[in-house]
């Protein structure tokens, strides 16, 4: 298998970047924060613009921490961040997991965000298993799109998470993927893994506008917009009703909404 078999739901659209670009080792790894000791090196797979990559390799120099994504313009995008802060430590590299010589090289070989999208994702797991150092460590983390939670209900976002889930599924990926990490890692042969959650929350005055503002443009217009339409799954005027849903979610006062994620910690 190589990544040309999996489809990324969301597309690399302005309003995903973005999302991807605030995400750090403590909002998004902080289970991983035990096991970052420096001088430790690590492969981040479908590492996106970077920013938990280079967080990572702050945190792990003077280990060498390496990023793979397969999409050139995001690696170009990391590579270029990346530069005007420069790490020593930290490299950027277009890159598939599934076709990474089998060395057994790192230390910890991380992935946030990655094996929900994934037609196979044990395989993605078992690859990952080789990469790593014996007595390594391989760490992932998925959302649960299904256990996705907010206030104040509205019918509009109902059928948007119904929509997004039905989309992810015709690419043949797992949009629930945190609930299974733990039965994938266990079928990718680990026997020794430590399964835990954490979850992101919006409620603040900016963070509604940030989470309402991206997934408004996302639903719209980025990729997952155009597999929805070109699919026949939803009419341009069906996501233009939950973008704007999102928008009068982000508005209100007491709005919340919680993301849970899934996590494993997998022994080598």
């Amino acid at each position: 298998m190589s990544s040309s078999s999996n489809v990324y739901t969301h597309g690399h659209h302005d309003s995903v970047l973005r999302s991807h670009r605030w995400r750090t080792v403590e909002n998004s790894a902080a289970y991983l924060l035990p096991w970052l000791q420096p001088g430790a090196s690590l492969l981040d797979v479908g590492c996106g613009p970077g920013t938990i990559t280079a967080d990572l390799a702050v945190r792990l120099a003077p280990g060498s921490v390496l990023g793979i994504d397969p999409s050139a313009s995001v690696i170009a995008d990391a590579v270029a961040t990346a530069a005007a802060t420069p790490i020593a430590n930290l490299t950027f590299r277009v890159g598939d997991i599934f076709a990474q010589d089998a060395n057994p090289q790192f230390d910890i070989v991380h992935a946030h965000q990655v094996l929900q999208h994934l037609v196979d994702p044990v395989g993605a797991l078992e690859a990952m298993r080789r990469l790593c150092r014996p007595d390594g460590i391989v760490a992932a983390r998925d959302a649960d799109y299904e256990a996705m939670t907010w206030y104040p209900a509205d019918p509009v976002l109902d059928a948007w998470l119904d929509l997004y889930r039905r989309v992810a599924r015709t690419n043949r990926a797992e949009p629930d993927a945190g609930r299974f990490l733990l039965a994938w890692a266990h079928a990718a042969g680990f026997t020794e893994v430590t399964a835990s959650t954490s979850a992101w929350c919006f409620a603040t005055e900016a963070d509604r506008a940030w989470w309402g503002g991206t997934w408004a443009e996302r639903i719209t217009s980025s990729a997952l917009a155009e597999q929805a339409v070109g699919r026949a799954l939803a009419t341009q005027d069906e996501l233009d009703a939950m973008g704007g849903a999102f928008r009068r979610w982000a508005a209100h006062p007491d709005a919340w909404f919680a993301v849970l994620h899934g996590e494993i910690l997998c022994r080598a």
